[in-house]
This record gives structure tokens, C-alpha cells and sequence, in this order.
């Protein structure tokens, strides 16, 4: 994905690994995983106490997060110590941010992505017909 490169326009499928990376941080389960990571390594156990998630849900997000070559682990014994494989990962959070603070945390009132966005098929922000205003 080149975004500065002479205003040429992407295909849609140059822009898929773009999405990918994307919709892989998407999920705050992962993004709070990216978060401790970025303080350092840390066990699954570590994780689990930390953010009071069930293990398999950390075990799943890990993988995820490691399918896309955004975080790795060492082997020390029979541990395995997960950190950020990607630096520039932290680089594109501080970017995220940063844009966060710029927009005023607007995204947040998206009726599709907000926090008041309604699951999969609702209407979020939409109006109900027949319903009072």
C-alpha cells in the first residue's frame, strides 16, 4: 500500500494486506494484548492474570496476532514468552493515537465502527420509523 506515492489509485487487491493488517487490530481483545506487549514480554499466564481474559481467548488472539507476523515468542524451558515482532507496529499505534487526538475521538461517534454502533445488521444512529424522537 504506497499512500504517498503520486495520488496513483490502488487496486482493491493492493489494498488487501492494508485491510488485513487492519481488521487484525480491530479487535480490542488484540489491540490490548498489542498494548501490554508494548511494555514488554509477557506469558500467556501473564496475559491471562493481567487483562482477565480465559486463556483460550488469549491463546486464540495470540495466534492470530502471530498469523500475521505481528508478534512472536521465545522459548525459555517450557515457557513461552510472547513480545511485539514489529516495531513498526508501535510506530502505527502512536500514529493511530495521534490521529485519535487530532479528530477528537470522532471515529468513536461512526454509526457503523462507534461505540454506540449497533452489531452486525443493526441500524446504529439511524432513525426507527414510527419511533419518537
Amino acid at each position: 500500500m504506497a499512500i504517498d506515492s503520486e495520488c496513483g489509485m490502488t487496486s482493491r487487491d493492493g489494498l488487501a494486506p492494508a485491510a488485513a493488517l487492519f481488521h487484525s487490530l480491530a479487535d480490542p481483545v488484540r489491540l490490548s494484548i498489542v498494548q501490554r506487549l508494548a511494555c514488554g514480554e509477557a506469558r500467556v499466564v501473564d496475559l491471562t492474570r493481567e487483562l482477565g481474559l480465559a486463556q483460550s481467548t488469549v491463546s486464540k488472539h495470540l495466534g492470530c496476532l502471530r498469523g500475521c507476523r505481528l508478534v512472536d515468542y521465545r522459548a525459555e524451558g517450557r515457557q513461552s514468552f510472547y513480545f511485539i515482532a514489529a516495531p513498526e507496529l508501535l510506530d502505527l499505534l502512536r500514529s493511530a493515537e495521534s490521529l485519535l487526538a487530532a479528530t477528537d475521538q470522532a471515529v468513536a461517534l461512526c454509526p457503523t465502527y462507534g461505540t454506540g454502533a449497533e452489531p452486525a445488521g443493526g441500524r446504529a444512529g439511524l432513525p426507527v420509523e414510527g419511533a419518537a424522537s
